[in-house]
């Protein structure tokens, strides 16, 4: 599944590409027909990311949406989830292959939504909504990590799990969770009540760091200077997520700092990854 750099990284390309442009939208697939024709000519005016969660916004409310009060902006809510992909192209828009969701067409680019866990219409309340169920983000400007500490500070489950809450932190997926962990020396199995505060901190503050490069790079890269292939005359990761990290996918093979074997084992539905040595208890 996308991370959050993902994510906010294509809420920025699709700014790019779209914003305060008109867009042509259409369903191929025939899963969104409805939702494609209450975009179709309408303005792109703004994106935005939470967590995992990217919101593309459109001009106007759209007709189920009414409101009292009016809305300034309706927006489309795309959860990529497992098996999701959005895919841009130039030019004019080909015949579309495969099972696409939702296509936005604008001059000199389009973008295609194949599946999706979820692609939806909402209006600003509801956007607010989904919003107030999610965690705080590193990657948002209005993020408040003393509200995740609330809820780590409390817990008796495991760092590693808390990480992976949605409810507690935005955007965190299973290679910078288990990245920061190891940059950090905390033992993954830690209950997240046991952490001290300026542990906490440190890891947000390297979090937002790591995932705000993600962003810029378009990929996850985790390892200190110290610790590239240059640094170490060690062959680059081969991998077809890219970057280079310290114990991610990494199972039985020597840690970069310690030599000791990676180790890995099932946490939550998810495969933890973790050096003994590097992060004992």
């Amino acid at each position: 599944m996308p991370e959050g750099h993902t994510i906010h990284r294509l809420a920025q390309d699709c700014l790019e590409r779209f914003g305060g442009r008109t867009v042509r939208a259409a369903s191929p697939q025939g899963r969104f027909t409805d939702g494609a024709a209450l975009l179709d000519g309408r303005l792109m005016s703004d994106t935005d990311a939470h967590g995992k969660h990217l919101f593309l916004g459109f001009d106007g409310g759209f007709p189920a949406h009414d409101c009292d009060h009016g809305c300034g902006t309706s927006w489309v809510h795309v959860h990529l989830g497992l098996y999701g992909k959005f895919s841009f192209g130039t030019g004019p828009a080909p015949a579309p292959v495969g099972q696409v969701r939702l296509r936005l067409a604008g001059p000199g680019h389009y973008a295609d939504l194949r599946g999706p866990t979820r692609c939806e219409l909402l209006s600003d309340p509801e956007k607010r909504a989904v919003e107030r169920r999610l965690g705080p983000d590193p990657l948002r400007d209005d993020a408040d990590p003393a509200r995740a500490w609330a809820r780590v500070s409390r817990s008796r489950t495991t760092i590693a799990a808390l990480l992976m809450d949605q409810k507690t932190v935005a955007g965190v997926g299973n290679v910078y969770r288990a990245e920061v962990l190891f940059r950090h020396g905390i033992d993954p199995y830690r209950p997240g009540r046991d952490l001290r505060r300026s542990e906490w901190d440190a890891l947000w503050a390297d979090l937002a760091g790591l995932m705000r490069e993600g962003v810029r790079n378009n990929r996850i890269d985790t390892v200190r200077p110290r610790h590239t292939p240059e640094a170490m005359g060690r062959a680059p990761r081969v991998d077809d997520h890219g970057g280079e990290v310290y114990v991610y996918r990494r199972a039985g093979r020597a840690c970069h700092v310690c030599g000791a074997a990676v180790r890995s084992a099932g946490l939550a539905a998810r495969n933890l990854f973790w050096c003994p040595t590097c992060q004992a208890a």
